[in-house]
């Protein structure tokens, strides 16, 4: 046993190094940088509409149960609102119901926003194509014929990061 270290470090010690000069460990690390598309409202020069925008931003199921009450925040991590309710509208749209607010989202008035605008990070919404002045203009929502979706329901979102 007490010949097993040395024999183990002399082996090591000379494997080590003609492994260390093999070609293949001393080849370039080569990195890539995800290709993430442009948001839209700051990019004047190539627009691009909404939908386009969202099926490249890798859309995945999720439960509508999952998102109602999740915070919706903006380009600077404050918070617009929290979702109340996800609507199919009589046109086949599906909107986010938010409680916007002009103080950290409490006491908000509904406003409809896209599903397209949006997209999930983890347990938030970041709103990726409706600014915080977009938030504050849009009317406030009327259910009128729009239909609640059940929280059973499945719907596709778009993948967000910060």
């Amino acid at each position: 046993m007490k010949m097993l270290v040395p024999a183990m470090i002399l082996v090591v010690g000379v494997i080590l190094p003609t492994l260390a000069t093999t070609p293949a460990l001393n080849a370039p690390i080569v990195l890539a940088q995800a290709m993430v598309p442009p948001t839209g409202m700051e990019d004047a020069e190539k627009p691009m509409p909404m939908v386009e925008r969202f099926n490249k931003r890798f859309p995945q199921p999720v439960r509508v149960g999952f998102l109602v009450g999740l915070p919706v925040l903006d380009d600077g991590a404050s918070t617009l609102g929290h979702v109340r309710q996800v609507v199919r509208t009589p046109e086949g749209k599906i909107v986010l119901i938010v409680s916007y607010s002009r103080w950290f989202g409490w006491f908000g008035r509904p406003v409809a926003v896209p599903i397209e605008a949006v997209g999930i990070e983890g347990r938030q919404i970041a709103s990726l194509d409706m600014a915080r002045g977009d938030y504050a203009a849009a009317p406030t929502w009327q259910a009128g014929s729009a239909t609640a979706l059940p929280d059973d329901a499945t719907i596709r979102i778009a993948l967000a990061r910060n």
